[in-house]
């Protein structure tokens, strides 16, 4: 009879742990209390895991989730990397109060909402899955083509049109160039009054295996809710959410995100 070895009897009960709790991260003191591991055991098992991409330390002490590679083998990756999506939205929103969805391309060059959470009282600012934003949109298209190439960006905008909005809408070359250092700079872009008078958003890029943004994450409210004096603030969190779903599902983040921003 096969004898059991007692680290991969371990690392399978911290794998079943992780996959049981997820999308939610298990922070690493449960496992040793729960699991009853040796503390240094756990932690020397889930460094090598973490090395493997078979674990993921989602940082700010939020604990351990299973790990990309892992989640490209299990044959649900796709419904997994959704859970983890609509997690972190959740805890966005309720981090901030406003509504947070997950936005990608269409062929046609705008972008769709694929995924949302909101606080569910009081007169609020809302989409719905499903719901279009047109290509020149300032925070999405500031979030999706601040990392392209001048001359793709300008391709874009020579097909779809940049749309002035408002009387804030950024709309020059020139200006959108400087607007898009200063996005990949912070890791964010903010629309005050620029898509709608009464309105803000902030919104960050979420990058795949690539290192190229594939999707963003975007909230948005009224204007008095969010405006030029809490918008270092909203975009900081903003920026840490998109991060965690880019980590988390496998994605290579572009190195001049928050190089100014710390």
């Amino acid at each position: 009879m096969a004898t059991e070895v007692p680290a991969v009897v371990a690392t399978v009960r911290i794998l079943e742990k992780l996959a049981a709790e997820a999308p939610a991260a298990v922070p690493p003191g449960r496992l040793v209390t729960e699991l009853e591991l040796n503390r240094s055991t756990c932690y020397n098992i889930l460094a090598t895991l973490q090395r493997s991409g078979w674990v993921l330390n989602v940082g700010n002490r939020g604990g351990w989730t299973l790990g990309p590679t892992l989640l490209s083998m299990s044959g649900k990756a796709d419904e997994v990397l959704s859970a983890i999506s609509q997690h972190e939205l959740q805890a966005l929103s309720g981090e901030l109060g406003f509504i947070a969805f997950l936005a990608e391309r269409t062929g046609a060059g705008d972008y769709v909402v694929i995924a949302k959470a909101e606080r569910q009282k009081g007169v609020r600012v809302t989409v719905d899955v499903g719901d279009n934003f047109p290509f020149s949109a300032p925070a999405l298209m500031q979030a999706f083509c601040a990392w392209l190439p001048s001359a793709e960006f300008g391709h874009l905008a020579h097909r779809h049109g940049v749309v002035q909005f408002t009387d804030r809408t950024v709309v020059d070359p020139q200006e959108l160039a400087l607007l898009f250092e200063s996005v990949r700079k912070d890791g964010f872009s903010r629309s005050i009054r620029q898509f709608n008078p009464a309105q803000g958003a902030v919104a960050a890029p979420v990058f795949d295996a690539r290192g190229q943004v594939a999707k963003a994450v975007c909230v948005l409210a009224f204007s008095s809710e969010l405006d030029e004096t809490n918008v270092a603030h909203v975009g900081a969190s903003v920026r840490a959410c998109a991060r965690r779903i880019t980590q988390r599902t496998g994605g290579i983040e572009n190195p001049a995100v928050g190089a100014a921003a710390g």
